[in-house]
């Protein structure tokens, strides 16, 4: 069977989306996330992190190095009427915990302190809309159709 490569565009963003992940937590703002995963319920919120195309390639790469080759199904009924995070594994927390996306990162879970503010993370994340330029996608995507997409397609 053969192994799918990245191209050396696609190597390169996957290094800059995880730079901008270190630089992200150097920052050092207060966070206390205890894995509640509240914030991985998305139909409960009414929120669904958006990934542009160099975070889907780095969760991607997550679920492949989690042994999956495509997003697993949401599960019992009450997972897929909350609209579960298909990257939630079976013991509840987040399978691909280091390759998270942005919008994880910075979650909107009150419990673990909230937004960040806009003003420190928007130099980020004009990086990361620079990276998905470079790609050639400046689309952004909800998380299970944009990790779905790359998958696919690779």
């Amino acid at each position: 069977m053969r192994k799918s490569r990245m191209s050396e565009v696609q190597r390169q963003a996957v290094a800059e989306v995880e730079e901008v992940y270190r630089e992200l937590e150097e920052l050092g703002l207060a966070r206390n996330c205890v894995g509640r995963t509240r914030c991985c319920r998305f139909r409960l919120t009414g929120r669904t992190p958006m990934l542009t195309a160099g975070e889907a390639l780095v969760a991607a790469r997550g679920v492949r190095a989690a042994g999956r080759k495509t997003l697993p199904e949401s599960g019992t009924a009450a997972a897929a009427s909350e609209g579960t995070c298909p990257l939630l594994g079976q013991d509840g927390r987040c399978s691909i915990y280091l390759q998270r996306p942005f919008g994880c990162r910075t979650h909107f879970c009150e419990a673990a302190g909230g937004n960040y503010p806009r003003s420190v993370v928007r130099r980020l994340i004009h990086r990361l809309e620079e990276v998905a330029e470079r790609l050639g996608d400046s689309d952004v995507r909800a998380l299970e159709s944009a990790v779905s997409r790359v998958l696919q397609e690779r």
